[in-house]
């Protein structure tokens, strides 16, 4: 009866869970376009882009805390392209957000930014991964 109670209760979040990643997606779409003319369109092409300005935000050396904040607009960004692609929902819990896709695997894309940044990660690779088992041909 604990985990019914559970899954109503993150039933009962799944609607607001996606609130903060979609404005922090918003908002570095916007940054982009404005600040590095970069358009993005919510497709996973798109991801490449976003690799490659996470990499030259290390080349640069910046403190991490200089950059937390964009890193976590870019894996919200990332998030909701597999969100678009895989007909994914964002969860929430604990102030952490994660993307669940339709087979019910979780994905964590704002942590995969602060892995890009360290060099350990690829927002590209992690959609892919997300969206090519998420679909029913």
């Amino acid at each position: 009866m604990t985990t019914a109670t559970t899954v109503t209760t993150q039933q009962e979040t799944r609607p607001s869970a996606a609130t903060k990643p979609v404005r922090w997606a918003a908002d570095a779409v916007a940054a982009m376009r404005e600040g590095a003319r970069l358009r993005l369109d919510y497709s996973a092409r798109s991801l490449w882009s976003v690799d490659r300005m996470i990499e030259d935000i290390r080349r640069e050396s910046a403190p991490y805390a200089a950059v937390e904040l964009v890193l976590r607009g870019f894996g919200a960004y990332a998030g909701e392209v597999i969100v678009r692609q895989a007909g994914g929902e964002w969860w929430a819990s604990g102030g952490d957000h994660w993307v669940r896709t339709p087979d019910g695997r979780l994905w964590d894309p704002i942590d995969e930014a602060r892995r890009c940044y360290t060099q350990d990660g690829s927002l590209r690779l992690l959609c892919r991964d997300a969206t090519t088992g998420a679909r029913r041909d």
